[in-house]
């Protein structure tokens, strides 16, 4: 049998602004712990494809409801498996309502605008459900580890995205945010198998070596970051992720028990049609 976890020993949301938050330490969660494992793997699997199966079904009342959108934010380093859980999570999803927004280093247009300006314009629509394969953290991850931003900017950034997400949840956006946590040692693992395998060689790029040595520097940064913008309105949920398996089964628990809260409902018929047969 897989344990009941305590997800908020997972869950950081007690951020009240970007000035004044409590300190979270990232170190404190076991990348390689397995709380939502049954510790069988082929059993886990099954529950993954059984809840990959039960999320297409609330998709499609999530869809027909219409009163809710949905943001799922998925944040990681390179390795951590942002495209695994689209695939393994969301992949039996009907490709109606629901999109897939990745994110690079801003291009030349999205400069010339304020940083959230490509985030804003990406939001989901009702009865939409956006998944952010990285997103508007980004920019207060790289800009903070390059110090292209000072402190100041920092804190005033933090300020700006709880705001920014709690405009959004006062207009009936549910928002998910997932922190895919793994290992130093796991990243390097991921990050030479992808060197090794031609047909996934084309995701390395040799600037994440230079990424990969400011491990440290991200992680702090992460922390910060999290720290500053684990709201209870926006919470994070840091998933141990060093197994694929279990990073999977953990997102998808957590978006099935939030679709399942919102009390989802097919909207009436047309009282007219219930006696036609048709022929």
């Amino acid at each position: 049998m897989a344990r009941n976890p305590d997800l908020a020993a997972f869950q950081h949301r007690s951020a009240l602004s970007g000035r004044s938050r409590k300190r979270f330490d990232l170190a404190r969660i076991d990348p390689s712990d397995k709380p939502f494992s049954s510790s069988d793997k082929a059993k886990d699997k099954a529950r993954v494809e059984a809840l990959a199966d039960e999320l297409d079904t609330l998709q499609d009342m999530f869809y027909a409801d219409r009163r809710y959108r949905m943001l799922v934010v998925l944040q990681g380093t390179d390795g951590s498996g942002k495209d695994g859980t689209i695939r393994g999570v969301f992949g039996e999803m009907s490709a109606l309502g629901v999109r897939t927004v990745s994110y690079r280093a801003p291009n030349d247009e999205e400069r010339s605008h304020d940083y959230l300006w490509r985030i804003h314009r990406q939001m989901p629509a009702n009865g939409e459900i956006v998944l952010f394969n990285r997103s508007h953290y980004e920019d207060v991850l790289v800009p903070v580890v390059k110090r292209f931003i000072t402190p100041e900017q920092t804190l005033q950034r933090y300020a700006q995205i709880n705001d920014f997400e709690r405009m959004l949840v006062e207009n009936d956006t549910v928002i998910l945010k997932f922190m895919l946590h793994i290992s130093k040692d796991e990243q390097r693992a991921r990050l030479q198998a992808r060197l090794d395998d031609p047909a996934k060689r084309w995701k390395f790029e040799r600037g994440d070596l230079e990424v990969r040595k400011q491990w440290d520097d991200y992680q702090t940064a992460y922390a910060h970051a999290i720290a500053a913008t684990g709201t209870e309105w926006a919470p994070w949920t840091i998933v141990p992720a060093d197994s694929k398996t279990h990073r999977n089964l953990m997102v998808a628990t957590v978006v099935k028990q939030t679709l399942e809260g919102l009390k989802l409902r097919y909207p009436p018929g047309d009282p007219a049609l219930v006696d036609i047969d048709v022929e």
